[in-house]
């Protein structure tokens, strides 16, 4: 089974869309699977998280914006693709450092995701934008 979620993002952070993955998966009738999920973007993130204290996801927002600054920031003019704005090539370098697919056992026709767990897309772009997310369900 495939289908693809959509996810509207409103600038740089983590949007959750569990309950979007896990109805969808309930729905067909799997008991016992693997979902996949690919993020179809170069300047986006899937990640798994905790979803109990949005201080975690400040947090990291936070942590990766000063681990990559903007071009615009001078520890960064080494980069030469700017031309989408300064947070573009930035976005590409979060984007390669973390995942951009996630693999969840499925048992009992549920996702097997811990207490504190959520899905999340990491929007790494300050623009809103709308992310595609591919799940292939086995």
């Amino acid at each position: 089974m495939q289908t693809a979620f959509t996810i509207k993002t409103r600038g740089q952070g983590l949007y959750e869309f569990t309950g979007d993955v896990t109805d969808w998966v309930a729905d067909q009738g799997v008991q016992s699977g693997l979902l996949t999920l690919f993020i179809r973007h170069t300047s986006a993130s899937l990640l798994i998280q905790e979803n109990a204290d949005p201080e975690v996801q400040s947090d990291l927002r936070n942590y990766f914006a000063q681990l990559v600054p903007p071009t615009s920031d001078p520890s960064m003019a080494y980069l030469t693709h700017t031309y989408e704005g300064p947070d573009d090539m930035p976005a590409h370098i979060k984007a390669t450092m973390m995942p951009v697919s996630l693999s969840i056992p499925v048992t009992d026709g549920r996702l097997v995701l811990g207490t504190w767990q959520g899905i999340y897309v990491f929007e790494h772009r300050d623009a809103p934008h709308t992310r595609k997310v591919a799940a292939h369900l086995v």
